[in-house]
Formats: C-alpha cells, sequence, structure tokens
C-alpha cells in the first residue's frame, strides 16, 4: 500500500508528549515473519474527540510525566487525535481506487495480527485474527515494555465477515455489523469500567488507555497491556504447521516475558522452553481457578481466543461477573452458545494441552497428535495448580489471612479440599425452576449468595458462641432467586449445614492452635478480613450494564468528567483492607456514585 506520507499537525511546545509521539505503528513483531500479520497503512479519521483519557495508567507505562494534570488540554487532545484517531486503508479502499490527502496518512504501517478464531468456518486460521483491531505499536516503560492496540479502526481482511462473504468491505459499511470494522462506545465505557475495577482487584486484565468519541455510538476503543499476545497467535501457527513462524513467535515472546521480568528464574537457552510452558501452567491454573471462585465468565474455547499468555482479561465483550454461581448461564452469539463458567476449566484444560504441543513441536521439529498431552505431565501439572490455587482462594474468601491460608494447605490440604466440598453443595445449587431466556443469552438461577454467608456467619458465631440452626443458616444466604421449594430443609439439607459448620469450627481452633491464639481473636480477625473480601454490593456484569446506559443518556454531560467518575467507582469497588466503609470514602461525584451504588446493590445477584 505504498502511499506517501504524514505532515505533522500538531501544536507547537508539546515535547512534553514525545512519549506519546513515538506510538506510531512500529512493534518488533514486524521483524518477524510476514505470517504472523498483515500491515496496513492508516490515515487520520476526522470527526472525533477524547470521550476519556487514563492518565494514571499513561503515567505508569511513562506516556506522560508524573506531574501531568488529570485533565486534558488542546495539546494533548490533539496528540492523541494524531495518535489513536486513525483508520486504516484496506483491501476494499485499494480495489476501489479511493484516494487520499497524503498529509493525513501516517509515516508507518500498522499491523493486524493473526490468531485462530473459532468463528472462522476454516478452524486453522487461514483468514483469521484482528477484524477490526490494529497494533499501534510498542513502548519502553519505567518497569515494563507494553503493547498498544486499537479497535474500531476499521475492516481488515482478517474479519468474520470477509471469511464468511469472501469478499472485502469498506469501513463502517452499515449493511454488515461486526465485518464493518468499528467500534461501539458502549461497550468500550463498560470495559472502561469492569477492566479498572479487576486491576485495582488483583485481577490482570489489559486497560484501557483512551477512548476516542465519533458520534452516533461509535468509537475507537484504545487498550494497552505489557504484553498483547494470546494463546491463539501461536496455536494458528500450531494449525497450519508453520514451524519456522512459530519458532519465531515463541522465541519473541519468551524475549518479551524475560524484558518484563515476568519469569521466576533465570533464563538461558537451555531452559527457556521449559520454563515457559511451566509459567503458562501456572498462571493458567491460577487464572482458572480465580474466574471459578470469583464468578467471572470469560468464554474460553479451544481457539485461546479471548484470553492473554499470561491469563489476563483481554476483549470485554462477552465478560461478565456473577453475583452468584449462574454455572448454568451461555452467552448466545446467534450461530453459537459460549461455554458455561463451570466448563472454563476444561477448555482451560485443553489450552495447556495444545500449548505443550505447541513448545513440544518447537524443540523436536516433530508434531504430536494432541491426544499426546491428555496424560502429559503438564496436564497433571496444571491440575495440582488448579486445585492449590482453588483451596488458597476458599480460605482466603473464609477471612484467613495469606500465611494462615498456606499454613493450613500445608498441614491439611486434605480437609480443606472437603471442606471445600460442603461449601461447594450450596454455591452450586440451582432453582426447580430450570433454564430460561435472559437478554444476551440463557441462565438457570443459582440460589445461593455465598457471600452474604461468609460475610454474616462470624458476626453471628462472635455473638453467641455457638452453631446457628438449619433453618437460620439457609435464610442467611437464599437469594431473591430462590422459590420456596428451593430452600426446603430436607434431611440431607440439614446434614449438610450441620457439616459446613463442624468445618468452619474445626479450621478456627486449627489456626487458634498454629498461631498461639485465643480463638474469639482469630475469629474477630476472621470477621474483618471477610466482611471486606464478600462485600455486599459487588458489581455484576448487569450492573455494569446499566450504569453505561446511565452515562450514554447524558454522554455530553459527563464526557468532562469520566476520569474523575471512573476513579470514584473504581474506589468504591476496591477490595481493599483500607477501605473498611466505604460511606467515610470521598467522591468527587457523590450524587452519582449514589445512583451508581443503587444500581449496584439492586443487580447483586444478577449475572
Amino acid at each position: 500500500m505504498g502511499v506517501k506520507k504524514t505532515r505533522s499537525i500538531l501544536s507547537q511546545g508539546t515535547e512534553i508528549y514525545k512519549n506519546l509521539k513515538k506510538v506510531n505503528g512500529r512493534h518488533p513483531i514486524q521483524k518477524l515473519s510476514d505470517q504472523i500479520y498483515v500491515n496496513y497503512q492508516a490515515r487520520l479519521r476526522k470527526g472525533g474527540n477524547v470521550f476519556y483519557f487514563n492518565f494514571d495508567l499513561a503515567k505508569e507505562m511513562g506516556l506522560i510525566s508524573k506531574d501531568h494534570p488529570n485533565k486534558l488540554n488542546k495539546d494533548l487532545e490533539q496528540i492523541l487525535l494524531d495518535t489513536f484517531g486513525l483508520v486504516i486503508i484496506n483491501e476494499y479502499d485499494i480495489e476501489n481506487y479511493l484516494k487520499f490527502p497524503e498529509k493525513e496518512i501516517k509515516d508507518h504501517q500498522y499491523m493486524a495480527t493473526r490468531y485462530l478464531q473459532l468463528q472462522h468456518p476454516d478452524n486453522i486460521g487461514k483468514n483469521s485474527g484482528d477484524g477490526r483491531s490494529i497494533w499501534n505499536g510498542s513502548i519502553k516503560g519505567k518497569h515494563h515494555y507494553w503493547d498498544i492496540s486499537s479497535r474500531g479502526t476499521g475492516a481488515t481482511r482478517l474479519s468474520p465477515a470477509t471469511s464468511k462473504y469472501s469478499k472485502f468491505f469498506q469501513s463502517g459499511d452499515p449493511t454488515i455489523s461486526y465485518g464493518c470494522g468499528y467500534a461501539e462506545i458502549d461497550e468500550a465505557i463498560g470495559s472502561l469500567f469492569f477492566s479498572e475495577v479487576f486491576n485495582r482487584n488483583g485481577i490482570k486484565t489489559e486497560r484501557i488507555l483512551a477512548i476516542i468519541d465519533y458520534g452516533n455510538g461509535i468509537c475507537i476503543n484504545v487498550r494497552a497491556y505489557p504484553n498483547l499476545l494470546r494463546p491463539s497467535h501461536f496455536f494458528v501457527h500450531l494449525k497450519q504447521n508453520n514451524l519456522e513462524t512459530l519458532t519465531q513467535l515463541l522465541d519473541y515472546h519468551i524475549e518479551r516475558e524475560v524484558k518484563n521480568k515476568s519469569f521466576t528464574q533465570e533464563v538461558n537457552n537451555k531452559n527457556k522452553y521449559k520454563l515457559v510452558l511451566d509459567k503458562f501452567i501456572d498462571d493458567f491454573a491460577y487464572m482458572a481457578a480465580k474466574f471459578e471462585d470469583e464468578y467471572i465468565f470469560c468464554w474460553m474455547d479451544w481457539d485461546g481466543d479471548n484470553i492473554l499468555m499470561d491469563g489476563g482479561i483481554i476483549d470485554y465483550g462477552s465478560i461478565r461477573q456473577f453475583g452468584l454461581f449462574h454455572h448454568e448461564y451461555r452467552y448466545d452469539d446467534v450461530e453459537r452458545f459460549s461455554t458455561s463458567i463451570k466448563e472454563q476449566k476444561s477448555k482451560v484444560q485443553h489450552m495447556v494441552m495444545t500449548f505443550a504441543q505447541v513448545v513440544d513441536y518447537v524443540e523436536t521439529g516433530k508434531k504430536k497428535p494432541l491426544s499426546k498431552y491428555k496424560n502429559h505431565s503438564s496436564s497433571k501439572k496444571f491440575e495440582e495448580q488448579f486445585q492449590y490455587y482453588k483451596n488458597i482462594n476458599f480460605l482466603e474468601k473464609l477471612g484467613y489471612s495469606k500465611d494462615q491460608v498456606l499454613a493450613m494447605i500445608d498441614k491439611d490440604k486434605k480437609k480443606v479440599e472437603k471442606f471445600r466440598n460442603a461449601f461447594s453443595y450450596f454455591e452450586r445449587a440451582k432453582s426447580v425452576e430450570g433454564l430460561y431466556q435472559v437478554p444476551d443469552g440463557i441462565n438457570w438461577n443459582a440460589i445461593f449468595c455465598m457471600r452474604d454467608l461468609l460475610r454474616v456467619l462470624p458476626q453471628l458465631y462472635l455473638v453467641r458462641n455457638k452453631h446457628i440452626d438449619a433453618e437460620e443458616f439457609i435464610e442467611i444466604m437464599a437469594s431473591t432467586y430462590a422459590t420456596e421449594k428451593d430452600i426446603e430443609l430436607t434431611t440431607y439439607r440439614k446434614k449438610k449445614v450441620k457439616d459446613f459448620q463442624k468445618f468452619y469450627w474445626k479450621f478456627l481452633d486449627k489456626v487458634s492452635e498454629l498461631e498461639s491464639k485465643d480463638f474469639e481473636a482469630v475469629l474477630l480477625e476472621v470477621n474483618m478480613r471477610s466482611s471486606i473480601r464478600n462485600r455486599y454490593d459487588r458489581i455484576t456484569g448487569d450492573s455494569i450494564a446499566y450504569i453505561v446506559h446511565g452515562i450514554l443518556k447524558d454522554l455530553k454531560k459527563y464526557k468532562k468528567d469520566i476520569y474523575d467518575i471512573v476513579n470514584d467507582f473504581v474506589n468504591y469497588q476496591a477490595v481493599d483492607v483500607l477501605i473498611k466503609d466505604n460511606k467515610k470514602t470521598k467522591f468527587k461525584h457523590e450524587s452519582l456514585m449514589r445512583k451508581f451504588f443503587d444500581i449496584v446493590v439492586e443487580c447483586r445477584e444478577g449475572i
């Protein structure tokens, strides 16, 4: 696409933004095989305005100085529009001999990367990957290298629409939805709220750097992470038997992870493939356990598309956080239903097997059938690590400290797992009313809110110093979804209530013994921690959808304050021991936050 090139439209005196100016399409991956990406020239896209800029993230990335005010100025907004307000010159433009002013065309090419996607019919990724995204580049920050990509920058040849109809589409073509190459602002704002809350609460995720609004619900959504590669970037070359390309990409990935200090051991040419596989197994075991225990729905599948290489979240199109363990919920993607949250683990296990196949193929030069890895050491290690992280998550939910958790697992792992099973019986209980349709899929309601139980139980024990009866136990955690029949006290359920409380007290006794502490002192600490970790008002996908809807109704009103609004909301949702009483937290937008709080509470048990 050899069209020449750009003239700067930036204001004078913008030297303080020199690092932002370095984001120009260049990325180290472009030095590797061109089977990994498709390069596009890009041009300036007119009519945009900066709806949101993540000052905190930009400072962390070294794009702006630490002392920069958290407010847009004309120079900064113009640089953001010049850097990220782009649309590609695609195959449709070239086929139809469309001409664009030379001064609007950027100096360097931007890549759309190839990766495997299950919605593409060929199943081997010949024409799949970034269908409406480009990578803006890679920069070195103070602590990490960072990748930056933009969604909504035009239709590439890798979109499902091009595969399905065997033709190229003009960017913005209203006759085709996903294939038009544009992104929707409601999805971008939802991603912004979710990703910032998750990031604050220690869940790995891409983050939104900027949102550029083009009106009519259309935007560009700029995203950043230390490494934006997904398992599907590797699986596509595995499927196609591209050993040379696969090796190049794997070596690049290891080099990037070394630069970002992601390995716990020193990496050399002899151990690098073993270490990258070990890291993948551990990261994905941790992620699978965390998502299951935090009720985070992420559409996992064999393609390894909707997740990053370290288990971080990418693409919030189908991401949800449930209030209860709604393990029958499935997202409706028109042509197929998604996996459910309880099936995520098996899909992750499949990814681990496939990545073990990738590493073995690169090391030996021979590609073995995937079935050979079913009983491979990597699969066994994944299962061990998954159960280990499940145990940690469970005990931390109960309100124990990290040291107490590790000590109990070390002393009696089997008892921890038995207690987990008693917990799981209630967590997975579902309504007699069965499956029904929800706006974006199907669900079968869970009936017990385990966060309520874990928050309230230690408070009652402190006051009464004895077990509570089965009726009260069930009443504490019965959700608004539970019918009278759902909460019937059968003989078996009474036994489960008794078993749960027996385990609960045994573990308090164990910690009291291990730390030579008074039983009541241990219970008081557990009560304090569990009240924070099992907060009453935690976000769900439904609550974020309603909040986004409210913002969109008054988009112009909120644009000026959106950075502060997001920060207020993140501070409100932070699972942080320093924030013990949200009523005492000062918010810049008190009245709006009260509306958001009401929405979160109303949707607290939903999907």
